[in-house]
């Protein structure tokens, strides 16, 4: 997990989530399982990317334009802690589905 991620306590509020079905009522848990996880592993690799991508305040000239920059950039990871956090939440409920 991420050094972005949100603690599994958190995981199942506020979204709604999936109740139980068999495969053939509707989609199953492994397979709600395996594509949140695989949508968690990338978002995860997104925050990592985004993190090593260069945000250098000789790159900005304006007056307060880094500390725009920097405002930005940490309202883009807390979107992508949402999304992990969303993406958390539906793997973690398809794993306690019965």
């Amino acid at each position: 997990m991420s050094r972005y991620s949100i603690p599994a306590e958190r995981y199942v509020e506020p979204y709604e989530l999936p109740t139980a079905h068999s495969e053939a009522s509707g989609t199953g848990a492994k397979v709600l399982a395996e594509e949140y996880q695989a949508a968690h592993q990338a978002l995860n690799r997104a925050c990592e990317a985004l993190a090593a991508a260069t945000c250098d305040a000789r790159d900005f000239h304006s007056e307060g334009a880094w500390k725009q920059a920097q405002l930005d950039r940490e309202d883009m990871f807390s979107k992508l802690a949402e999304l992990q956090h969303y993406s958390a939440s539906w793997m973690y409920r398809a794993t306690v589905l019965p």
